[in-house]
């Protein structure tokens, strides 16, 4: 049956769902991106109260590059920040970042 559906998407929405349902392991995972341990997240388990709840970010963050750059390195916008900058200090690659983002745009 997936593999029927799968089938049935355009190549980019499949591709896009693969780097949305990566992007949901990476910041799921308690060893690399973590998220849960700050931010709420539908699906996630045990989340923390540190960061905001991450929901409805399609429409805070129309801009993809906004969120780029808030995982990258929010210190830039928000030197008083808590959010680890995961890019600048090479926590997550440029890809795992950018499959976050596309799981990030899913919430």
């Amino acid at each position: 049956m997936a593999l029927l559906l799968a089938m049935t998407l355009p190549c980019g929405a499949a591709h896009a769902q693969s780097k949305a349902a990566e992007g949901e392991k990476i910041a799921f995972d308690r060893a690399k991106g973590n998220c849960l341990s700050c931010h709420n997240i539908k699906g996630g388990d045990l989340p923390g109260t540190i960061g905001p709840a991450l929901k409805d970010i399609k429409s805070k963050y129309p801009d993809r590059n906004d969120l780029v750059a808030i995982v990258t390195d929010e210190t830039v916008r928000n030197p008083q920040t808590a959010m680890p900058p995961f890019g600048r200090n090479r926590i997550l690659t440029k890809q795992e970042i950018d499959a976050i983002v596309d799981f990030l745009q899913t919430l």
